[in-house]
């Protein structure tokens, strides 16, 4: 278990509050086929031994993930229908106060119908429910040696905790412990240790989600078990008692009050605001679009971006992974195919193959007499690097190092339905 937990605990640590696109769904047609070629690729390819260090872990899964990136940029440029000249002119939209309401246009150019802008004035935003406990003296122990329990109720579920005190303990490391313990339990929680100015230590339980619906009263709550001894323990901890009630977002939009569980709101399923900040009475901030030249740098610099994060991934374990110099010529061959003509507007290959743009002339590039010709080198491009970024991830494991056992036999070259799974696999089993 040590091995997956170690994987696992990468990719959450990682990865896990990035938030999934609708790119990431898929149909089961195309799971199908994503399926079948990764049976054939296993069906052509020697059999081999990874071996097992937790590089190997981190490095297939920052292949998977850099590739899935792609992948999403990728698919996001090519929702156009009418042609390549719109390929790139994926709408973004802004917020004229960013800092109390961001937006992200998730809809597609086809689905706008005349003037798209509105106006957002945020009244209130959602928030978490806390419990922040009683400030202790961190070098003493408030609690006795001992054992104790205490019930928390979160939803419809009930969960006890129990935990011990021993002599050598003090207040703050049963904080810790305490903190550590609602953490790790993964029941929609964070708790941590909070200090003030005059060295006291508290136990602060915060709610994940944030809202509330109506009736309801708390997100969660805690009470002690019946004994004389856990009733005391919590109450020197205060843990029970709120200090924040969850809240739910409050907002206009055009005018009209709306309200949300979270501080994200899907609005005519075509835009996604994220509120930060309370707007200033009777000013709200108007949500339009960028430019086209605008819209269409932005769109070729975060293609760019994708890119050089995947050359970052090969570089950072170049040292730990000989074989990750295949994922840098894989990935970097796409910049040099097109290198002459991607400079002339503007993107510039260094001698890594990182990929630096000069907006002005990108810009120029795309706007002027020239720009269908440029506009079909930048998609090429980006079908060559998604071909690319496929390849890698249907097989991340040919960008580690391995150990050959053997090649198959060519007259008998059978599916090895097992190496199918050896992505996971590895994760799991310490003797592959």
């Amino acid at each position: 278990m040590a091995a997956i937990n170690t994987a696992y605990n990468y990719y959450l640590s990682t990865y896990a509050n990035q938030s999934a696109s609708r790119y990431d769904s898929h149909k089961k047609s195309e799971l199908r086929s994503v399926y079948n070629k990764i049976v054939k690729i296993n069906k052509d390819s020697p059999l081999y031994k990874i071996r097992h260090t937790v590089d190997v872990q981190k490095f297939a899964i920052d292949i998977k993930e850099s590739t899935r990136a792609i992948k999403n940029v990728v698919a996001s440029l090519s929702d156009a229908e009418e042609g390549i000249d719109n390929a790139f002119q994926k709408k973004i939209a802004i917020s004229s106060q960013e800092d109390v309401v961001s937006a992200n246009y998730i809809g597609n150019n086809r689905d706008l119908d005349g003037e798209e802008n509105f106006r957002v004035e945020v009244k209130e935003l959602a928030l978490p429910q806390i419990n922040l406990g009683n400030f202790l003296d961190k070098n003493r122990l408030n609690l006795r040696p001992g054992s104790y329990s205490f019930d928390l109720e979160n939803g419809s579920s009930a969960f006890e905790f129990q935990f011990s005190v021993h002599a050598e303990d003090t207040n703050y490391s049963v904080q810790n412990k305490l903190a550590g313990l609602i953490t790790n339990a993964d029941i929609g929680l964070r708790a941590t240790v909070v200090e003030d100015a005059n060295d006291l230590s508290a136990l602060q339980v915060e709610s994940v989600s944030t809202g509330i619906a109506n009736g309801e009263n708390a997100l969660f709550s805690i009470a002690p078990q019946v004994d004389r001894d856990s009733i005391a323990a919590i109450e020197a901890l205060g843990i029970d008692k709120i200090s924040q009630r969850a809240q739910n977002s409050t907002f206009l939009l055009n005018g009209l009050e709306r309200s949300s569980y979270s501080n994200t709101f899907i609005f005519r399923n075509m835009f996604e605001l994220s509120f930060h900040g309370i707007s200033e009475e009777g000013n709200p901030a108007i949500i339009g679009f960028k430019t086209n030249a605008e819209a269409m740098t932005d769109n070729i610099q975060t293609l760019v971006d994708s890119y050089n994060a995947i050359l970052h991934t090969a570089d950072k374990y170049s040292g730990l992974q000989q074989e990750s110099v295949k994922l840098y010529h894989d990935m970097s061959s796409t910049a040099f195919t097109y290198q002459n003509s991607l400079e002339s507007m503007g993107l510039m290959v260094g001698d890594n193959g990182e990929i630096s743009i000069d907006k002005a002339v990108l810009t120029e590039a795309v706007s002027d007499e020239h720009a269908e010709e440029n506009l079909t080198v930048l998609n090429n491009f980006k079908d060559l690097l998604n071909t690319k970024a496929n390849n890698a991830s249907l097989d991340p494991m040919r960008y580690v190092d391995k150990l050959l056992v053997t090649y198959k036999r060519p007259d008998k070259n059978l599916v090895t339905p097992y190496v199918t799974s050896i992505y996971s696999g590895m994760m799991m089993d310490r003797y592959c």
